[in-house]
């Protein structure tokens, strides 16, 4: 068995967004993919910063990001944020997760992935 992150319960995985896109949809009243898709787009870094090395020193420099990167980075802090809210909580991670997604296509500051990506964005402009 795999320890970690790809442990294989995809069906679990399914599940769960199933239910927060149920969620969504009953709280807000609108299009559960467009809410995903709003939140996508709102929540992914547009500037990151990369090592650049030459002779021993390392400097950072900021370069804009790809637009899969800026998709992948966008899930990655969306689910990360939910899996932060749900753990020790009460509330599933279907509502967790709904949450974040609905917080993030509103461009909230209560949202995880909200708050990272300012955060990417700061430091890669503190590197210009």
């Amino acid at each position: 068995m795999r320890a970690g992150r790809n442990t294989g319960k995809k069906n679990l995985a399914l599940q769960i967004v199933k239910k927060a896109m149920d969620i969504i949809a009953l709280t807000t009243g609108k299009n559960p993919l467009e809410a995903l898709l709003k939140a996508i787009s709102l929540g992914a870094p547009r500037e990151d910063s990369a090592r650049a090395g030459s002779g021993g020193t390392v400097k950072k420099t900021a370069v804009d990001v790809s637009p899969m990167r800026r998709i992948n980075t966008s899930l990655y802090l969306m689910s990360v944020g939910a899996r932060k809210a749900a753990f020790r909580n009460i509330r599933s991670m279907a509502e967790c997760l709904a949450d974040e997604i609905i917080a993030c296509s509103q461009n909230s500051v209560n949202s995880y992935a909200i708050r990272k990506k300012d955060e990417i964005e700061r430091s890669a402009k503190a590197n210009r």
